[in-house]
């Protein structure tokens, strides 16, 4: 299988290192400053805060020509619109692997339907940029045993899905089939952005977990997004944030955006970008809340 990553950030830059490593047929596509980084140095890793850095040598292109099996798209919920319009004409499946709670139609009504996959990289997300550097979080027990999920929009298990999923386990990255992709994005949307957002307007997971009443004002947007989605929370867990106490829910939270895991994750990025991805989200899911 040959395959193409779309987009250069944090998740698209891992992912890629992967699937090279374990010998695959893959290419990065990169624009602007940072392909011009990545043919001048090579895609550089680093663990966390070391000082060792080193180079994978994926090779780098700046256009999405034709001859890909696979494209996987890892780029920001707002970007989405100008990823399918330059892969409108191409041939081969789309693998969008990002926050997304639109669903599948705008996707497929852009590419064609039948090219259309979803999913998301848990088990990719963690990391920074340092200047051209990608630092990682280190592999641990239990975030090896998150699997990333890959499912067909309407759940059905194929040939193609299986096919993908084995390409990415033979990478190492543990991958599962989700029949419920369209409502595990949605579920995540329906967390992710009060807490983006909250951790946006503090400064960072720490400022936040600072200011109890905005974390407490956090988690009942959180419930209101929950209830007013059209199916129930994907995975089922999820519905613990309905049912368990808030103030157990609080406290639990304000542990966890003290954490290095939220520290090093995209909770510490207040950039622009972040809060135009968080807005795109939240666009989507108002929407779908109108629908149901």
């Amino acid at each position: 299988m040959k395959l193409l990553v779309y987009g250069a950030g944090v998740c698209g830059s891992l992912l890629s290192a992967r699937l090279h490593e374990a010998g695959l047929d893959v290419s990065l596509l990169a624009r602007g400053e940072r392909l011009a980084a990545l043919r001048r140095h090579g895609l550089q890793l680093a663990e966390e805060d070391s000082p060792a850095v080193r180079r994978v040598p994926v090779p780098v292109v700046e256009h999405p020509a034709g001859g890909y099996d696979l494209t996987a798209v890892l780029v920001r919920a707002h970007q989405v619109d100008a990823v399918l319009e330059s892969l409108s004409d191409l041939e081969g499946d789309v693998l969008f692997l990002h926050n997304w709670a639109a669903g599948a139609e705008p996707l497929g009504a852009a590419i064609g339907h039948e090219r259309v996959l979803l999913g998301f990289p848990p088990a990719l997300a963690g990391g920074t940029m340092d200047g051209d550097v990608i630092r990682y979080r280190a592999t641990s027990f239990m975030t090896s045993r998150v699997p990333m999920p890959i499912g067909e929009p309407d759940g059905r298990t194929t040939p193609r899905l299986e096919r993908v999923v084995r390409e990415f386990r033979t990478a190492g990255i543990n991958t599962k089939a989700e029949p419920r992709m369209d409502g595990w994005l949605k579920t995540h949307a329906a967390f992710e952005v009060p807490l983006g957002q909250a951790a946006h307007a503090a400064g960072g997971p720490v400022s936040l977990a600072d200011d109890p009443e905005a974390v407490r004002g956090m988690l009942r947007l959180i419930r209101q997004n929950l209830a007013a989605m059209p199916t129930p929370p994907v995975p089922r867990a999820f519905a613990a944030l309905q049912r368990l106490p808030e103030g157990l829910l609080v406290a639990l939270l304000r542990r966890f955006l003290r954490s290095p895991t939220a520290v090093r994750s995209g909770l510490s990025d207040t950039s622009p970008a972040t809060a135009a991805e968080l807005g795109r989200l939240a666009e989507q899911m108002r929407a779908h809340a109108k629908v149901r």
